[in-house]
């Protein structure tokens, strides 16, 4: 099962059951039975929120090469992500326009999501010192930069 990224930034992730020996009152044989949900939803800021990000982005090109971050494909990447957030309603389209390689901030921005939690918390206080402000909450930075790669794929 693949993960699934909702509209409002949740993300569907499969978790393996929980394993448990069948009682005699529930079963003849004594074979493990599965209990639990096999699927959990998580929220930014999560924990393995970040990770599991990665993991769908990773998804939705399987044959793309591991991210890698240019000087300047960060520093678009941090221009984006502050236009986004300054937006009233969040709007990704008229940020993108303020950029010049969108291709290049998709792969700083795949590249801050592979470095886990601490990478986000660590580039939310970067984009606040580039593009003034106070630091994004880290899980509201991973909010927005899932929304942006969602619309550059």
């Amino acid at each position: 099962m693949d993960i699934v990224r909702n509209p409002d930034g949740t993300l569907v992730i499969p978790v393996e059951p929980e394993r448990t020996r069948a009682t005699d009152d529930d079963a003849v044989d004594d074979e493990p039975t599965s209990k639990g949900p096999s699927t959990r939803e998580l929220h930014p800021g999560e924990g393995g929120y970040d990770e599991a990000l990665a993991e769908w982005d990773l998804q939705q090109d399987p044959d793309r090469p591991p991210a890698v971050s240019t000087a300047s494909g960060r520093e678009q990447a941090m221009h984006l992500i502050h236009e986004v957030s300054e937006s009233p309603d969040h709007a990704i389209a008229p940020a993108l326009e303020t950029i010049d390689d969108p291709e290049a901030s998709a792969e700083a921005l795949r590249h801050v999501l592979v470095g886990g939690a601490a990478a986000v918390e660590d580039f939310a206080k970067e984009v606040a010192e580039a593009e003034g402000g106070d630091p994004l909450p880290a899980h509201e930075a991973t909010k927005i930069i899932g929304e942006v790669l969602s619309a550059l794929d």
